[in-house]
C-alpha cells in the first residue's frame, strides 16, 4: 500500500488533455480559460457553436483543452439534431490520441433535477459506458456555495446529483471562475493525475468503427449538400428571369406559421425592424401588424403555435381556428406563408406529421406559397443550413421538397444584419414570380363558419357560467371553512399533477418528472392543514397499462385512511381532450367506486394558455369528450397557472370550491372499500387477457381463411390451364373458359391475330400466376400470414409510417366490432362468442385452452 501511495504521488503528466462537456451556459468556456490561465475561449453572451481546441503551458505542463458546444437542458436525446449527436461522439478525437479526462461541467447555481440527470445520462450514452472511467464532475459558480461545503451541496441536492457523483466514482472538483486563482487549477490537475493512475494510464479513444461510420455519413451528407445547393441556385436563376418581367411589389402580405417556441414572433419583429423587448407571452390569437422594409409595405400575421411533434388532433380547437382564420387578416389573401423551424433541434417523422396536419388545415394550396424559414441560425456555427437539412434525414428533406426547395436561415439575435432580411425578401419575390404573382385565397365560408361557431361558444359559455354560479350560491349557504383538506391527484402522465401539488402546498415537494410511485406531503396553507397525495399518471395508450401500475395508482387511496375531501382530476389546457384521453380516464376511474364522481373536480393546468379566453369558452369550443367529463363532474372545475405560484388567490378559490363540494356531499369524504377496488383491477386484467386471446384467435382464423382462398384460387387456375390445354386439341369447354375468365387474370381475353399465340400467352400468364401463388402460399404458411397481421393487428409487429394510418383505422374497426361481441356460456358450460348473423362467424371456446372453432364462410 505504501508503494502504491509513493507511485501515485510520483505520477505527474507532462501533457494533460481535457474535454469540457455539459449543458449550455454551464460555464465550460470560462472554465477552459481558468485552466489555461488565459482568455483563449470566447464566453459570456457568445455561445460555443463548434468544438474548439486550445493549449497553453501551465506550471511546466502542456495543457490541451477542448471546449465543445453545450446541450440543451430542455431537450431529450431524440430532440437533438443528428449532426450534433455525431459531432459530439467525435469530440474526443479533437485532442489525439484521446483525452485523459472529460470534465462534466455542472453549475452550482442551478438545481440538478431528475430531468437534468436524464439529459446527462442520455448524452453520456453517446460516448459509451467506458466514458465514465474517464469523467470527473467540475462544479462551477463555487461562490454560490456560501458557507456550505461541496459535499453538503451534493447531499442537499438529492438522489439525482448523488447518482452522478457515484457514476464518476466520487471524482469532483469546484471552480470559482471569477477568482482565476492558480491553486484551484493545481488541485484539479492533481485529481486528474490520480484518475489517470487509477485508469493505469489508459486514455479514452474514439472507436474506429464509430469513426468510420460517422465519416461515411459525413461524405454522403456533403455530396447531397452540393446537389441541393446546385439545384437551389438553378431554381433561383430561373426565377430571376421571371422577376425581370414582373412589376414591382409595393405591398407584401405574409403569414407566420410554426410550433411553439421556434421564434415566430421574434422573426416577425426582425422582419419589421421592431427592437422592443418581447414580453415572452405566448401568441394566443392571430394578429396582423404593418411596417415597411425599404419601400415595400409589409402586412405580417403572427399565429398561435402548436406543440412541436403533436398532430393537429391534439391541438385545442381555439388554436386551430386561429390558424385557419389567419389568411383573412391580410385580405385579399397572403402571398407567402413563412413556415418557421428552429435549426437547433431535431426534425423527425413526428415533427413532419405535426407540421403537415396543421398546415393542411388551410388546404393543399398552402404549400405552393410556403417558404421554410429556419431560426436560430447562430447555433449552426460554421455549418451551413444545407448540412442541417441533409444531416437530419428524410423527414426534413421531405418538408423542404414539399415547399418546392424554398428555404432561408436567419439569426434573430443578429437584428442589425439587414442583409439576412434583404435576402429573405428576394426569395419571397422569387416565390411570387414562380406563382405568377397569385396569392392564397381564403375560403370565406370557412371563415364565416368559424365566426358562427364563436358566437355559439360565447352563448354556451354564458349559460354554463350562470349554471355554475347558481349552483355555487346554493352550496355556499351550507358550506363552511374546513381546518383540514385532503386531496388525491389523478390524471394522465405529463398533465401537470406534481407541479400542481407543489402549487397547492406552496413549496417544491413533488418531483416534476414522470414519477412511478405515490407520494404524500403535508403543509399549512391559508390557515388550513393541507394534505396532498400525488399518484403516478396513466398512459393514454391502454396497452401500456400494467396491473402493477394500476395497483400503485390506487395505493394512493391508502395514504389517507380517513378519506379525501376531493379527487382532483388534472387536465391540461394546452392539449385537446378527445376520445382517447376520455377512454384512458374512464378506464381508470372505473377501478374506483362509482361514488368517486361525487367527490371529483376537474383541475385545468397551464392556465396561462387561456390568454383572454374564459375557461367556459374553452370548454364549449372543445370536443364533446371534454363536455362529457365536465358534466360527469357536475360542472365542478377550476384553473391553475403553475407559473404563478405566488398567486395565492387561485389556491384559495380552489379550497372554497372544494368546501362547497364537501357541503353538497353532506360532509362525507371519499373513502372506498379497497378490497373492491383490487377486485376491479383483477377483473380488468382478466378481461384484457381474454381480449388478447380472442385477438390472437381471430388473427389465426384470418390466416387460415386467407390460405384457403389462395389454395382454392390456385386450384381454379390449374383447372383453367387444363381447359386451355384441351382447347389446343379440340376439346375446349367454352362454358368453363367463359366462367373462368371472370377471374380477370391479366392477359386473358386480349385480342391477338394468331389464336395459337393467344392461347400460349394466356397459358404463360396463368403459369406465372400459379408460380406466384405457390411462393405466396409457402411464405404465408411459414411466416404466419404476416400480411393479415399487418392489416388488422399492427400492435403484433412493427409497421411502416406510410401504412400506419390505414392499418390503425382498420384495426380500430375490428376492435370496435370485437368489443361489441357478447361472451356467454352454452349448455356444456363452454364460453361462447355471440357474433351477429352477418359476421359470418359462430364460435365456441372451451375453458381449457380457449380453442377457437368456426363455421365456414356463408
Amino acid at each position: 500500500m505504501e508503494n502504491d501511495l509513493v507511485e501515485r504521488e510520483s505520477i505527474t503528466l507532462s501533457e494533460v488533455r481535457l474535454v469540457l462537456i455539459g449543458e449550455r451556459w454551464a460555464g465550460k468556456s470560462s472554465s477552459g480559460n481558468t485552466i489555461l490561465r488565459n482568455d483563449r475561449f470566447e464566453c459570456g453572451r457568445t455561445r460555443t457553436a463548434q468544438s474548439e481546441m486550445r493549449h497553453e503551458v501551465v506550471e511546466g505542463r502542456e495543457l490541451i483543452v477542448v471546449d465543445v458546444p453545450g446541450w440543451s437542458s430542455s431537450l431529450s436525446l431524440s430532440e437533438i439534431p443528428e449532426g450534433d449527436k455525431q459531432r459530439f461522439k467525435l469530440n474526443a478525437s479533437k485532442c489525439p490520441p484521446g483525452p485523459n479526462t472529460f470534465l462534466l461541467v455542472i453549475p452550482i447555481d442551478t438545481a440538478f433535477s431528475a430531468m437534468t440527470k436524464k439529459t446527462v445520462e442520455e448524452h453520456m450514452k453517446l460516448l459509451g459506458e467506458r466514458v465514465w472511467k474517464h469523467t470527473m464532475v467540475l462544479f462551477t459558480y463555487g461562490n454560490y456555495l456560501g458557507g456550505k461545503t461541496i459535499e453538503q451541496h451534493i447531499e442537499s441536492e438529492g438522489d439525482s446529483l448523488m447518482w452522478l457523483i457515484e457514476r464518476c466514482k466520487n471524482r469532483y472538483h469546484v471552480f470559482e471562475n471569477k477568482d482565476k486563482s492558480l491553486s484551484q487549477v493545481t488541485r484539479l490537475l492533481e485529481k486528474v493525475d490520480e484518475m489517470v493512475w487509477q485508469n493505469k494510464g489508459r486514455i479514452y479513444e474514439v472507436d474506429k468503427q464509430t469513426l468510420n461510420i460517422i465519416e461515411k455519413k459525413h461524405r454522403e451528407v456533403t455530396e447531397r449538400v452540393k446537389q441541393r445547393e446546385r439545384r437551389s441556385e438553378e431554381q433561383r436563376q430561373q426565377m430571376k428571369a421571371l422577376i425581370a418581367e414582373m412589376k414591382t411589389i409595393p405591398k407584401l402580405r405574409m403569414v407566420l406559421l410554426g410550433s411553439r417556441g421556434v421564434g415566430k414572433t421574434s422573426l416577425g419583429n426582425t422582419i419589421l425592424g421592431i427592437k422592443e423587448q418581447e414580453d415572452r407571452k405566448r401568441t394566443a390569437h392571430s394578429v396582423g401588424r404593418q411596417g415597411f422594409v425599404g419601400e415595400t409595405e409589409i402586412t405580417l400575421v403572427d399565429t398561435p403555435g402548436w406543440w412541436k411533434g403533436f398532430p393537429e388532433c391534439d391541438t385545442p380547437e381555439a388554436i386551430k381556428e386561429e390558424v385557419i382564420r389567419s389568411p383573412s387578416l391580410c385580405l385579399p389573401g397572403p402571398q407567402v406563408f413563412l413556415l418557421v423551424i428552429d435549426a437547433d433541434a431535431s426534425f423527425n417523422g413526428k415533427h413532419l406529421d405535426a407540421v403537415k396536419s396543421h398546415m393542411e388545415l388551410l388546404g393543399e394550396e398552402v404549400w405552393r406559397h410556403t417558404i421554410v424559414v429556419f431560426t436560430r441560425g447562430d447555433w449552426l456555427g460554421t455549418h451551413t443550413i444545407e448540412e442541417y437539412i441533409e444531416g437530419e434525414g428524410e423527414a426534413l428533406q421531405s418538408l423542404v421538397e414539399q415547399c418546392g426547395n424554398r428555404y432561408h436561415v436567419i439569426d434573430n439575435k443578429n437584428t442589425d444584419d439587414g442583409t439576412q432580411i434583404t435576402e429573405l425578401l428576394k426569395k419571397i419575390t422569387e416565390t411570387l414570380a414562380g406563382n405568377g404573382c397569385d396569392h392564397f385565397v381564403p375560403d370565406e365560408k370557412i371563415f364565416d363558419a368559424i365566426e358562427e361557431k364563436k358566437m355559439k361558444v360565447k352563448e354556451g359559455a354564458k349559460l354554463r357560467q350562470s349554471q355554475v354560479k347558481a349552483h355555487r350560491r346554493l352550496c355556499k349557504e351550507s358550506s363552511k371553512e374546513l381546518h383540514a383538506l385532503t386531496f388525491l391527484m389523478l390524471g394522465q402522465k405529463t398533465f401537470g399533477k406534481s407541479a400542481t401539488g407543489n402549487t397547492l402546498l406552496r413549496r417544491e415537494v413533488f418531483p416534476t418528472c414522470q414519477n412511478e410511485f405515490c407520494q404524500v406531503e403535508q403543509g399549512k396553507v391559508d390557515a388550513r392543514a393541507v394534505t396532498v397525495v400525488d399518484t403516478p399518471g396513466w398512459w393514454k395508450d391502454p396497452s401500456k397499462s400494467t396491473e402493477e401500475m394500476d395497483k400503485e395508482i390506487v395505493r394512493g387511496l391508502t395514504l389517507s385512511p380517513s378519506g379525501f375531501h376531493a379527487v382532483l382530476l388534472v387536465v391540461p389546457l394546452d392539449l385537446t381532450f378527445r376520445e382517447a384521453q376520455r377512454a384512458a380516464l374512464e378506464e381508470h376511474m372505473k377501478l374506483l367506486d362509482v361514488s368517486v364522481w361525487k367527490h371529483t373536480m376537474v383541475l385545468f393546468t397551464y392556465g396561462d394558455k387561456l390568454a383572454d379566453q374564459s375557461i367556459e369558452e374553452h370548454i364549449e369550443s372543445e370536443h364533446k369528450a371534454l363536455h362529457w367529463l365536465i358534466d360527469k363532474c357536475e360542472n365542478r372545475y377550476h384553473v391553475v397557472n403553475n407559473l404563478k405560484k405566488s398567486d395565492m388567490s387561485q389556491v384559495t378559490q380552489l379550497f372554497e370550491k372544494v368546501e362547497e363540494m364537501v357541503a353538497g356531499n353532506s360532509r362525507q369524504l371519499f373513502c372506498p372499500e379497497m378490497s373492491e377496488i383490487y377486485l376491479n383491477i383483477d377483473d380488468k386484467f382478466k378481461r384484457m387477457q381474454l381480449k388478447n386471446v380472442l385477438k390472437q384467435r381471430l388473427a389465426e382464423e384470418y390466416k387460415r381463411r386467407e390460405l384457403e382462398m389462395m389454395t382454392s384460387f390456385k386450384k381454379t387456375l390449374l383447372e383453367l390451364q387444363a381447359q386451355i390445354g384441351d382447347s389446343a386439341t379440340g376439346t375446349k369447354s367454352k362454358s368453363l373458359i367463359g366462367d373462368r375468365t371472370k377471374l380477370k387474370v391479366k392477359g386473358i381475353g386480349q385480342k391477338k391475330k394468331d389464336g395459337k399465340d393467344k392461347e400460349e400467352n394466356i397459358n404463360s400468364k396463368i403459369s406465372q400466376e400459379i408460380e406466384r401463388l405457390d411462393n405466396d402460399i409457402k411464405n404465408k404458411s411459414s411466416d404466419l400470414c404476416l400480411s393479415s397481421l399487418d392489416l388488422l393487428f399492427p400492435t403484433f409487429k412493427g409497421e411502416s409510417t406510410t401504412d400506419r394510418k390505414t392499418s390503425s383505422i382498420q384495426f380500430e374497426d375490428v376492435l370496435g366490432w370485437l368489443a361489441s361481441v357478447e361472451i356467454g356460456t352454452n349448455e356444456e358450460n363452454q364460453l361462447t362468442l355471440n357474433f351477429s348473423q352477418t359476421s359470418g362467424y359462430r364460435s365456441v371456446l372451451p375453458h381449457d385452452g380457449l380453442e377457437f372453432d368456426t363455421d365456414e364462410y356463408p
